[in-house]
C-alpha cells in the first residue's frame, strides 16, 4: 500500500518488501538490494546517519553498492534496478 512505502517520499528513507531494500538514494535515485545478510540470512536495515546498510545480528556492514565494508558478511548483497516512472517504482535484477 501507498503509506507502507511512504518511507521513501525521503531522501535515506527506506523499505523492505518482497526480500529487497529499497532506499532513496536523491531526489529520484533509488538503491534497491537483497534484504538478506550474506553472512547467516539476518534480514539487514538501513542507518541513514551513517549512509551504510547494517546487519543487527552480528554487525556486518554494507555500502549503497552492496560492497562488504566490515563484519563477518562473506560477499556483496546481490544488488537490483530500480527505475521510477511517474510514482511507479520498479525494481528488476
Amino acid at each position: 500500500t501507498q503509506s507502507a512505502n511512504a518511507a521513501l517520499n525521503s531522501v535515506g528513507g527506506a523499505v523492505i518488501a518482497h526480500g529487497v531494500i529499497v532506499i532513496r538514494a536523491s531526489g529520484s535515485t533509488f538503491d534497491a538490494l537483497s534484504a538478506t545478510c550474506t553472512h547467516q540470512g539476518c534480514t539487514v536495515g538501513y542507518d541513514a546517519s551513517a549512509g551504510e546498510i547494517v546487519c543487527p545480528c552480528h554487525g556486518g556492514t554494507y555500502n549503497l553498492s552492496g560492497k562488504v565494508l566490515g563484519g563477518p558478511p562473506p560477499s556483496a548483497l546481490t544488488t537490483y534496478t530500480a527505475t521510477l516512472s511517474g510514482n511507479i517504482l520498479t525494481v528488476k535484477s
